[in-house]
């Protein structure tokens, strides 16, 4: 049955000699992986551009329920891009939060005001020419309230990273730029080195793994470190 939905690209894998299986987080269905056929041959180069990551698109899809892979009979990019790809900084960061994206939202359950954060997270990421250095920090704090574990406070995180009380390394002025980082917008200028933006991410990313099941390690967070160094 067809069905017209939005949708956020998060990567592709190849699949035969010139197809695809694209997993997109949609706003009517959530999760979705959609096999896409043809997409890499040389007559259809300008195609594959529509599954960069983070891309918004209108798609009209084929959906069963019980099916775990779905076609996509129409697509089109909702906004072009004018930045992300084009530069390293707003590219890894794109990375980054699809590689996140990727190990913590699993469901295939509607979830709009998950959507509505990471269409507006997405476009404000493209948009922000200035002050975007510290957006994946806000973007993973922002995303653990979507996700049911999100800190009050900057002690609480600490605490449950560093259980017991040993907290020795939050420093006074971390603690106050990752408070401000929590309760500001995305395009608030607040200071950081870029050690210390090295040591909030670390705390940050062990709080995830203290609540999402299998979180590991982030390939790209050796690229992320670099880029924003």
């Amino acid at each position: 049955m067809l069905h017209k939905t939005k949708g956020i690209v998060l990567n592709y894998l190849k699949y035969g000699e010139s197809s695809i299986i694209v997993k997109v987080f949609t706003e009517e269905f959530g999760m979705q992986s959609y096999i896409v056929n043809s997409v890499r041959s040389s007559k259809a180069k300008s195609r594959i551009a529509l599954f960069q990551p983070l891309t918004l698109l209108d798609m009209v899809v084929y959906y069963r329920e019980q099916t775990s892979l779905h076609r996509i009979k129409e697509m089109k990019c909702i906004v072009p891009f004018t930045s992300i790809p084009f530069e390293f900084r707003k590219s890894g960061i794109a990375l980054f939060m699809t590689e996140v994206l990727l190990k913590t939202v699993k469901g295939e359950e509607q979830s709009l005001p998950l959507f509505e954060f990471l269409q507006e997270s997405v476009l404000l990421l493209d948009r922000l020419q200035e002050n975007y250095s510290n957006f994946h920090l806000q973007f993973l704090l922002q995303l653990s309230s979507f996700l049911g574990f999100a800190p009050g406070t900057a002690e609480e995180l600490y605490e449950q990273v560093h259980p017991g009380g040993n907290i020795s390394g939050f420093a006074a002025d971390e603690k106050e730029a990752l408070e401000a980082i929590l309760q500001q917008g995305f395009n608030t200028s607040i200071r950081l080195g870029a050690e210390q933006r090295k040591h909030i991410l670390r705390n940050i990313l062990q709080f995830y793994r203290l609540h999402v099941d299998n979180f590991g390690e982030l390939k790209s967070l050796s690229v992320l470190q670099e880029v924003m160094s």
